[in-house]
């Protein structure tokens, strides 16, 4: 384990509330750049937030605090969403997201959550469907925000056309909508994170970069039944045999009613077939 992984590790293995987010994203884009310089990337943060700071009046008002946040963010650092190549693997990357200042929902709304945090704003990450945004709780109700829309605020109507736009047209009720805004956790972010990097990997077939987004996001969340069997297969088509054949073992005794049980079965004993004549 590379010393960038074992720190991940002790990161992620504490309550979620200690995690430092900023730093678990930065230990993950270390895979692709071993030689990242971390503490230079915290302390960026650290400077813009102290420079927002320090144009805020001591009594400002949630609310103008995230106008103020919007314009230094999206008006004078120019932070945009890249729609032009959105599957680019940079874009999920934090140390890139601030060199370049582009990124996706997700990546901008983690820039978005590192600088509140630091001006006293408790901006919390919502892991909305297909597209990550952020909150805030004022004084008259929660604001909803897009980080990657210039960090608008969005309207229940705004929300639920999002969804409508999603599910072929049919509405959700305002229950369901609301359940979709719960608080996500720093973990869930950092999985959320993880699962676009291996589905970026996995569409090119970059199996080595797969495997180690997945191997973090089950350090993290090490109850994820699906990891195993998607870790499995990336295993099998490394033709690494005997880990495949364990991952996959692991996935059908976690869920052992899946819906592609059967399918998996038959997989292990055809891996167990192979790995009898590699012994």
């Amino acid at each position: 384990m590379t010393p960038q992984a074992e720190r991940f590790r002790q990161i992620v293995s504490g309550p979620d509330e200690e995690i430092n987010l900023a730093e678990a994203a930065l230990l993950i884009a270390s895979e692709e750049y071993p030689d990242l310089d971390i503490a230079a990337y915290l302390a960026r943060l650290d400077e813009m937030a102290a420079t927002l700071k320090r144009r805020l009046r001591a009594d400002i008002s949630p609310a103008d605090a995230i106008v103020a946040l919007n314009r230094f963010l999206f008006d004078e650092h120019g932070f945009t969403g890249n729609a032009a190549d959105y599957y680019d693997p940079r874009h999920s990357f934090l140390n890139e997201v601030l060199d370049r200042k582009r990124g996706i929902p997700l990546t901008l709304a983690l820039v978005y959550i590192e600088i509140s945090r630091r001006i006293g704003l408790q901006v919390q990450g919502v892991s909305f469907p297909a597209h990550f945004l952020v909150k805030c709780r004022l004084r008259k109700g929660t604001v909803v925000l897009d980080p990657y829309a210039n960090g608008i605020s969005l309207s229940l109507d705004d929300l639920k056309q999002r969804i409508k736009s999603l599910r072929n047209g049919v509405e959700l009720p305002q229950s369901s909508i609301a359940e979709m805004l719960a608080t996500a956790s720093n973990k869930e972010i950092l999985v959320r994170m993880l699962r676009n990097l291996k589905g970026i990997y996995s569409h090119h077939k970059q199996w080595l970069k797969a495997l180690a987004a997945t191997d973090r996001i089950i350090t993290v969340m090490p109850d994820l039944a699906d990891e195993y069997c998607d870790r499995g297969m990336i295993y099998l088509s490394l033709e690494c045999f005997r880990a495949a054949l364990f991952d996959l073992q692991a996935y059908i005794k976690m869920l052992p009613e899946a819906a592609d049980a059967d399918t998996i079965r038959q997989k292990v004993v055809e891996l167990q077939a192979v790995a009898s004549r590699l012994n």
